[in-house]
């Protein structure tokens, strides 16, 4: 597989108290399969659709056992040892790492200056996604924070990122790019939207067929709705928390409607 762009989504996984139930429930609702677990990994076990490696889950890591499940997204490095000081550099907090993962490859985790945490991983033999934008698969991700000037200053110093900023006075949108494809977008946060103990996090989409039989697959799982469904020019989608609290988004790419939003180029 080629090289992929520096700051292109690469990887999702997500640590859970309960990971068999945590198996069940994305199982049920994204059709996902798994693999073995390794326990010379910490039971790191990949979620797989059709046979191709989407994600992946496993039990939290000592120490971290009152941690809440989170979904952590990583973007690929060429080199995460280099990126550790530019992401110092920026503000941000390097919280494990650089460190190798067996022969798979090197990773670091990472917070942005509001808090914001995220993975960057450089692929040896695993080289991450092999599907996206198909039903189970990554298909988006948005960094969701209540400081955006400071995302907005972070993640184009450490990854090189040009930025687009939404044209609409009632939602404070930010699309990042690397090179020529649109590889994320960020958020503001607003309190009547997300009260104060919702934490700030990159939200993880997962494509689905339908966005509406998903959610009330997810719901007869244990899973909370938050937002929608509703549908936009990029598809139908809502956003929900898993029966472990980790939050996520599906879309149905394929249902759309209405105009593709104005975007300014911002220098």
């Amino acid at each position: 597989m080629a090289s992929q762009t520096e700051g292109t989504p690469i990887w999702a996984d997500a640590m859970f108290a309960d990971v068999e139930r945590a198996k069940s429930f994305y199982g049920d609702v994204l059709g996902w399969t798994f693999g073995e677990s390794s326990p010379e990994f910490g039971d790191y076990t990949q979620a797989y659709v059709d046979g191709k490696a989407v994600a992946a889950v496993s039990p939290p890591m000592p120490g971290a056992e009152e941690a809440p499940a989170a979904w952590c997204l990583y973007l690929a490095s060429a080199d995460v040892a280099a990126l550790a000081p530019k992401i110092r550099d920026a503000g941000g907090q390097v919280l494990m790492g650089p460190m190798e993962v067996g022969d798979f490859g090197s990773m670091v985790l990472a917070s942005d200056p509001s808090g914001v945490v995220f993975g960057a991983w450089q692929p040896k033999t695993h080289q991450g996604f092999e599907l996206k934008g198909e039903p189970g698969a990554y298909a988006w991700a948005e960094v969701f924070t209540r400081e955006p000037e400071k995302a907005d200053a972070f993640f184009p110093a450490v990854f090189s990122y040009s930025a687009q900023q939404m044209s609409d006075e009632h939602v404070d949108f930010r699309l990042f790019n690397a090179g020529e494809e649109t590889v994320l977008g960020r958020m503001r946060m607003t309190p009547e939207d997300f009260p104060p103990e919702v934490p700030q996090y990159v939200n993880v989409y997962f494509a689905v067929e339908d966005c509406d039989a998903a959610v009330a697959k997810a719901a007869e799982r244990g899973g909370v709705l938050r937002f929608g469904p509703m549908t936009s020019p990029f598809g139908r989608f809502a956003a929900l928390t898993d029966p472990e609290g980790a939050p996520f988004a599906v879309i149905d790419l394929t249902t759309t409607e209405g105009d593709m939003p104005q975007l300014s180029d911002v220098a």
